[in-house]
């Protein structure tokens, strides 16, 4: 059991460095930016899509899929990477990345065809609607009920309309409701603790009648270990305080609230892929 989940981990770092090659040219072809927001939830989606959630490219329209919404829609480009990964979008598709005329905008657009289950980028909706499409698979009569899983920046909790949403899915213990915060401690004009902060977010979510995780949000193991603890929690809804870095995998990134706007020139992409390699 432990040689095989070791096999796993290694297969999944595997992926998350082509995630973000794929993240970094994408950006780079577009000359767009956010690649630092996108950066710090490559290792977060991989364990999701290639671990955990139950999706499939040809299945795309099953009842019984799991959902995954990027509340923090900024970061799509780690998404549509994923996609791309997980044979939901060509390669071709890929490329068209905030392009004129392309498919993919710097924000995901709704489309279950290319797997994309809610249009997001205006911050502070993402709980709100996995809380309804949750709560409405609870009590189905399928033989297996869906999770929602729902990804939050950590600067997305100053948005009040998100703690309703955390009070209501306790309220009504929508417990296949799974919320991971990427806990980057930045936002776009600073620190998040200096803009407005919100510690301690363990102590928050708890006294809301959550189930809470505290991990590190780039630690393979820690990550899979936290979503197969949230997969068998049926009392209340789990959040998992994933604790990440802002341009993780790129050194001169990490942690430098300037790459949360600005695109890399060639020079540094070139660095860039150097620096994952």
């Amino acid at each position: 059991m432990a040689q095989n989940k070791n096999k796993l981990f290694k297969e999944l770092l595997k992926i998350a460095k082509k995630i973000r090659k794929d993240t970094l040219t994408i950006s780079y072809n577009a000359n767009v930016g956010h690649i630092g927001s996108a950066l710090s939830i490559v290792d977060i989606l991989t364990v999701l899509y290639f671990a955990i959630l139950n999706v499939d490219a040809n299945k795309k329209y099953s009842k019984q899929r799991d959902r995954f919404i990027l509340s923090k829609g900024h970061a799509a480009a780690a998404l549509y990477s994923i996609l791309f990964r997980k044979n939901f979008i060509s390669k071709s598709a890929l490329y068209t990345f905030c392009k004129n005329g392309g498919i993919f905008g710097v924000h995901p657009d709704y489309n279950l065809a290319y797997g994309i289950e809610l249009t997001t980028g205006s911050l502070g909706n993402g709980i709100a609607v996995g809380a309804g499409m949750a709560l409405s698979f609870k009590d189905s009569k399928e033989n297996k009920i869906p999770r929602v899983y729902v990804l939050v920046s950590d600067a997305e909790l100053n948005e009040g309309s998100v703690w309703e949403s955390i009070m209501f899915a306790a309220h009504h213990n929508i417990y296949n409701l799974i919320t991971i915060v990427d806990d980057n401690s930045q936002q776009a004009f600073g620190k998040t603790k200096d803009v407005l902060d919100i510690k301690p977010l363990e102590n928050k979510w708890s006294s809301f009648g959550w189930n809470t995780l505290s991990i590190d949000g780039h630690d393979i193991g820690q990550i899979y270990n936290a979503l197969q603890i949230a997969k068998n929690t049926k009392e209340k809804p789990t959040v998992i305080i994933a604790k990440t870095q802002l341009g993780k995998g790129v050194s001169f990134m990490e942690g430098k609230v300037d790459w949360h706007y600005l695109p890399v020139n060639k020079t540094l992409y070139k660095l860039a892929l150097r620096k994952l390699d």
